[in-house]
């Protein structure tokens, strides 16, 4: 939530966090917002006939959130290291609690095929 209203009101990522949260959480919100460009290109790369600006925001929050997870995991400090298939799990489970109902399965498309993109890379290198 902090992404997206940072998203929303250009407030600094910092003044949008609860005052508990782990660093963790800090770091993450943080990181999707230093890297939205890059993140909003990758999106954009995927999501066939839509551009980033009509991607409801909240979405392109979430999915911002899981591609710094699998695309940028030494970014984030974690006891345990998140997999891939883990940020996009937690990224639909988000989607269907906050979004609208066509949201998961939208959100889940982009990033299985970025998850998949990133495999064949793994593989081929």
């Amino acid at each position: 939530m902090a992404l997206y209203q940072h998203g929303l009101t250009g407030r600094p990522v910092a003044d949008t966090l609860s005052a508990g949260a782990s660093p963790f959480v800090v770091a993450l919100a943080q990181e999707a917002a230093d890297h939205a460009d890059e993140l909003d290109g990758v999106i954009s790369h995927h999501s066939h006939g839509w551009s980033v600006e009509r991607i409801h925001p909240l979405e392109r929050a979430i999915m911002r959130v899981a591609l710094v997870e699998m695309l940028h995991p030494e970014l984030v400090p974690a006891d345990v290291p998140i997999p891939a298939e883990g940020a996009v799990e937690e990224a639909v489970r988000s989607a269907k609690i906050f979004c609208g109902s066509e949201a998961p399965a939208f959100i889940n498309g982009i990033l299985g095929a970025v998850l998949r993109e990133v495999r064949e890379n793994a593989t081929q290198t």
